[in-house]
């Protein structure tokens, strides 16, 4: 087809994604990220953020990042190994290193990015062999970032395996272990998120370092959403299930927990992160990472190394909206995490109740298929310790007024 009857299917395409209720929406904030936004002129308790820790519009983030440009610069005009490279990203480097219990760190553009670096820069290198077969083991429920990794390093390292096991079931992660006992396997990682975005559950890590252990696999987790969320100080999933310091790989980000700009990190041993300066593509030919993110990323693990309390609050408000929104009706998925799904079913219910919530003052945004399973819609709603007790019972308030209006709750 021609450019002209490419754009006509396109725009049938968009047509039908707004027929069907799944056109996404953005709607521009009037403010700065926070626990209450401006939207559309009035204020609104924002649950559609990952600010979990409030951090986003932090005094002492601000001044860092100002601190930054001062000293520093508005950005590098280059890549890391060229020109790209201050004392703040070695420090950053370290500090978050240190931060998720591994030796050493690499920063990456994103956590998108970092992940697709890892898998492809480890895959797609014969390091001298001729023949030879490797395998990713990855849960089902994985990012998009860890399944485009996966494709990505298939595409150019033909002799990689892919093998999804059912979400969080390592019962049947230890039988596709089993069965390839004898295939001799070059490289073998098991790939996870620490936390699943659209659920708020939990890898088995536990679980997942003796089966790495026992098979002679790697462990990749990728903690977005858990780096400054989970454990007692905010370390993540392994300081939650007992196991910091016991994980081969972490990748996350700093644009959700750790600050909200951007900017995204593998850790690892030295031998893996040094190999990585050489070998990640995105490392290799992407800017580095800004002077004001980096120093403010750096502020962001000064604020949460010295008062945990601000972990212990957010620990506090989520487990207060889980246990009045249950009060209200609705139905969620269980969990500990921030992250609260409040199930719906259809796409359309979500999105009108996303919308009418939004006129009774609270921001949130429902999620569908293909996302989450078909008739699993729902709206996510992520807690932040910058919210009020006030801010949470407006939010529970708000949802029994629509949800009695749309005949969801009675």
């Amino acid at each position: 087809m021609n450019p002209n009857e490419l754009y006509a299917v396109l725009q049938r395409e968009l047509d039908q994604f707004e027929q069907a209720k799944t056109y996404k929406y953005e709607v521009p904030l009037e403010s700065e990220q926070g626990g209450i936004v401006r939207v559309k002129g009035r204020n609104a308790v924002m649950l559609a953020s990952n600010n979990y820790l409030g951090l986003a519009n932090h005094p002492k983030i601000k001044e860092a990042a100002h601190r930054g440009l001062d000293d520093w610069g508005f950005g590098m005009s280059s890549v890391r190994f060229l020109c790209g490279t201050e004392p703040i990203h070695l420090e950053l480097e370290q500090r978050i290193a240190r931060f998720v219990g591994c030796e050493a760190a690499i920063l990456h553009s994103s956590c998108f990015a970092a992940n697709e670096a890892f898998f492809t820069a480890l895959y797609a290198n014969d390091f001298g062999q001729s023949e030879y077969e490797d395998v990713i083991y990855s849960d089902q429920y994985n990012h998009a970032s860890i399944i485009d990794g996966v494709r990505l390093c298939r595409a150019v390292a033909k002799q990689t395996v892919s093998k999804l096991y059912r979400n969080r079931d390592f019962a049947h992660l230890r039988q596709m272990l089993e069965e390839d006992r004898g295939k001799n396997y070059r490289i073998k990682v098991i790939a996870t998120d620490g936390v699943f975005s659209m659920e708020g559950h939990l890898a088995p890590l536990p679980e997942l370092v003796a089966l790495a252990r026992e098979f002679g696999a790697m462990l990749f987790v990728d903690e977005s959403h858990a780096s400054g969320v989970l454990g007692t100080t905010g370390r993540g999933t392994p300081e939650e299930l007992g196991v910091h310091g016991q994980i081969d790989v972490v990748t996350g980000t700093f644009g959700k927990a750790l600050g909200g700009a951007s900017g995204g990190f593998i850790a690892g041993r030295r031998e893996l992160i040094e190999f990585l300066r050489q070998k990640s593509r995105p490392y290799t030919f992407s800017n580095t990472v800004p002077p004001a993110v980096v120093t403010a990323s750096i502020a962001a693990l000064d604020l949460i190394e010295g008062d945990p309390s601000i972990v212990t609050r957010l620990h506090e408000n989520t487990a207060y909206f889980r246990r009045e929104i249950v009060k209200a009706g609705f139905r969620i998925l269980e969990g500990t995490h921030p992250i609260v799904p409040v199930m719906l079913g259809e796409a359309a219910v979500a999105q009108d109740m996303s919308r009418e919530l939004l006129d009774e003052g609270v921001y949130i945004k429902g999620l569908w298929y293909p996302v989450v399973p078909k008739g699993e819609a729902r709206l996510r709603a992520q807690i932040s310790a910058a919210h009020t007790a006030q801010d949470l019972d407006h939010a529970i308030q708000a949802f029994q007024t629509v949800g009695k209006r749309l005949g969801i709750i009675h």
